[in-house]
């Protein structure tokens, strides 16, 4: 059977990080689907690329069943989430990451992924790996100076350019 896999994408979403995931997963035949965390599944890279995902973070709730993992591709998360905290798409975005883990999926992420994590409420004795500038933010995780940092069913990398190094692990994880 199969591995499928839920990635969420902020909006802008940073798209190195992003497509470092779904052209390992493309690659490998996992299968994928990219959930904006926007009122609508358009959206952007930082560096203003346009990209059509195939649903919005709406349609996510309720089906972690469907699903073998979840992947947060960081981008400007952390403004543009502080911007807008009490937007329907943040809260269905932490609603999500909460089922998830409430449903052991695997949990991947990179950058503030960690810090979200927190956020939702997740990271309770977990070593993470997280962006320095987040580190201070994380108080019920543990959270590493490491490139990136295996924790049971948490995957975690500091930012976009140490996903490679977790993702053989990953696909280990997949199989």
């Amino acid at each position: 059977m199969t591995k499928k896999i839920a990635v969420l994408a902020v909006n802008p979403v940073n798209g190195f990080g992003l497509f470092q995931y779904l052209e390992t997963f493309f690659e490998k035949g996992i299968s994928y689907k990219v959930f904006a965390v926007a009122d609508s599944n358009s959206i952007s890279t930082n560096s203003g690329i346009k990209l059509e995902v195939h649903d919005t973070i709406a349609h996510l709730k309720g089906h972690a069943d469907e699903y073998d993992a979840l992947v947060f591709a960081c981008g400007d998360a952390i403004p543009v989430f502080q911007n807008n905290a009490d937007k329907p798409f943040n809260i269905d975005m932490l609603a999500v990451i909460k089922e998830f883990a409430e449903h052991k999926k695997l949990m991947i992420g990179h950058c503030a992924a960690a810090l979200l994590f927190e956020i939702a409420g997740i990271t309770e004795g977990r070593k993470l790996a997280v962006h320095p500038l987040a580190k201070p933010a994380i108080q019920k995780g543990i959270p590493t100076d490491e490139a990136f940092t295996i924790d049971g069913n948490f995957y975690t990398a500091q930012c976009e350019h140490s996903i490679s190094s977790f993702l053989p692990e990953l696909l280990k994880a997949l199989q």
